[in-house]
């Protein structure tokens, strides 16, 4: 019956996911769908996203689109139109490595992603709910910007620059009487592509359990939601400690 109930109360609403094409974009995609909504997905890779419009028909359109890519804005625009609008937007698309080594072939594209991408998109969407009158912006950030992680220096950074950054439209948003709701997703380790680099990682979630969790926070329109319960001890601990101790950790995998 609450299935239904979800049904009825979501038929006819529109999202727009950027990174829908694998992991947690795609899950959430699956999920949204069978709730009953039209969604607009867009990757760098499409093939999933055709298979997800063979299956969903109608209620999917996709188009590539390269967040680090100028071009990537006005791609974003057309595929919202091409949906008939937007109620929600949710931004999953990001990359990281470890790099202990602090290679720039590893530490640029994840700033260009993670930071000049994310902006251009997120900023895109906040100018469209703008006009619009109304909105929710979610994104898919995570735990690792709670710190600076010497093991992943630009992946920790513009995981924090993407937590600012929302915490600073929500406030302008309030500012300027915006109807406009936001949701910072942070979760800990997640099994998808991003960490098939071979390390172990503890406290490994599945991006179907996340994806739960997520489109649970969207509902709700939670402000910051840390998924699981163990990453919100985690992160609250590591906030207790302070400079001059945290530097002095060994934080690796």
């Amino acid at each position: 019956v609450r299935n239904n109930e979800t049904i009825n109360m979501t038929k006819g609403k529109k999202a727009i996911i950027v990174g829908a094409s694998s992991g947690i974009g795609y899950e959430v995609a699956r999920l949204l769908l069978q709730e009953g909504w039209r969604l607009g997905l867009a990757a760098r890779r499409t093939e999933t996203l055709e298979a997800l419009r063979r299956e969903f028909q109608d209620q999917v359109v996709y188009a590539p689109i390269d967040v680090t890519q100028e071009e990537s804005e006005e791609r974003l625009l057309r595929l919202i139109d091409a949906v008939g609008g937007m109620d929600l937007y949710l931004h999953v698309a990001g990359v990281g490595w470890q790099n202990m080594d602090l290679l720039p072939e590893k530490e640029l594209p994840t700033v260009s992603t993670n930071a000049l991408g994310f902006a251009r998109l997120v900023g895109a969407a906040y100018r469209y709910f703008a006009a619009q009158g109304h909105g929710h912006i979610a994104v898919v950030s995570s735990i690792a910007g709670t710190k600076g992680l010497g093991v992943a220096p630009a992946y920790s950074a513009s995981k924090a620059f993407c937590n600012v950054y929302i915490e600073a439209l929500e406030q302008q948003a309030h500012l300027r009487h915006l109807d406009i709701h936001f949701t910072d997703l942070r979760p800990g380790f997640v099994r998808t592509d991003l960490l098939g680099d071979g390390k172990h990682y503890p406290m490994l979630m599945s991006a179907e359990s996340v994806a739960q969790d997520i489109v649970k926070a969207i509902r709700t329109r939670r402000h910051v939601c840390v998924i699981d319960w163990r990453y919100r001890v985690l992160t609250a601990l590591w906030r207790t400690i302070p400079r001059w101790l945290w530097r002095r950790m060994a934080v690796r995998n």
